[in-house]
C-alpha cells in the first residue's frame, strides 16, 4: 500500500469520526469538549488536504487501474467524490467561521449539514482509495486531469 494515500485517507476518516464525537459532545451541550474535538477534525482534515496537495503537484495522482469496462463508473464516482469534497470543505470552512465569530444560531444551522456531507465525503474517499489502491493494481501516476478524466 502507498504510504501518502493511506496516511492522508486515514486523516480523514480520523476527521469524520472526531466530528461525530463532536456532534454528541454538543448534543450533551459540552461546548468545551464539543469545540476541542471539532479543532481536532479540522486539524485533522487540514493535514489531510495538505498531504494530498502535496502528492498533486510533486508526484502526480494515480489513474485507475482496474478493468476497462468499470472505468466510467469510477470516473463518475471520483467526480462525485471531488465535487462532494469541494462543497463540504467549504461548508467546513463556513461552518469553522461561523463558530469563531460566535454566530452560534446560523452555526447550529450549518453545523448538521456539514458533518453529514463530511460523512459522505469521507466515506467516498475510502471507496476511492479502495478501488485505486486495495481492490486493483494501481493505475499510473500522472498529471491530474490525465489521472481523472484519462487524457
Amino acid at each position: 500500500m502507498p504510504v501518502l494515500p493511506t496516511i492522508s485517507t486515514s486523516l480523514i476518516v480520523i476527521s469524520a469520526v472526531l466530528v461525530a464525537i463532536g456532534w454528541v459532545l454538543i448534543a450533551k451541550d459540552n461546548k468545551k469538549a464539543h469545540k476541542n474535538v471539532m479543532m481536532a477534525a479540522a486539524v485533522s482534515a487540514l493535514l489531510f488536504f495538505i498531504i494530498y496537495l502535496s502528492r498533486t503537484l510533486f508526484v502526480g495522482n494515480t489513474s485507475f487501474g482496474g478493468p476497462d469496462d468499470i472505468k466510467i463508473y469510477y470516473t463518475t464516482f471520483l467526480i462525485f467524490h471531488i465535487f462532494l469534497a469541494t462543497v463540504g470543505a467549504v461548508f467546513g470552512l463556513v461552518t469553522l467561521y461561523l463558530a469563531f465569530k460566535r454566530n452560534i444560531p446560523k452555526h447550529r444551522k450549518v453545523g448538521p449539514v456539514t458533518s453529514v456531507i463530511w460523512f459522505f465525503t469521507a466515506s467516498t474517499g475510502v471507496v476511492v482509495y479502495l478501488l485505486l489502491y486495495v481492490l486493483y493494481e494501481d493505475g499510473e501516476t500522472t498529471s491530474l486531469f490525465k489521472a481523472i478524466l484519462g487524457f
